[in-house]
């Protein structure tokens, strides 16, 4: 039996579901086929629930930190490729 991948819109969708509480979720693992997950994907989506009205933060915190580190990288590059072309143009 191999494992299905669900996208994120059919996993919020079930999970709405589920916060609903229309339905147990017994009936939506039969209704969606997804017995194991729900518990699980409902667990995820309060956990990170509070994320989504968090406003003027970046989706990945390191992102700065990535940027300056890569511009940083940059101009050292820069300056020993500048330094190298100047040592072969006097050497020629």
């Amino acid at each position: 039996m191999t494992r299905r991948k669900h996208k994120s819109q059919f996993k919020t969708k079930v999970v709405l579901e589920a916060l609903k509480e229309r339905s147990s979720v017994a009936e939506l693992a039969q209704k969606y086929d997804a017995p194991s997950q729900i518990n699980a994907w409902k667990r995820e989506f309060l956990a990170n629930a509070s994320q989504v009205f968090e406003k003027g933060k970046p989706a990945k915190p390191d992102a700065a930190q990535d940027q300056t580190t890569l511009l940083k990288t940059i101009g050292a590059l820069k300056v020993e490729n500048d330094f190298l072309k100047d040592t072969l143009h006097n050497i020629r």
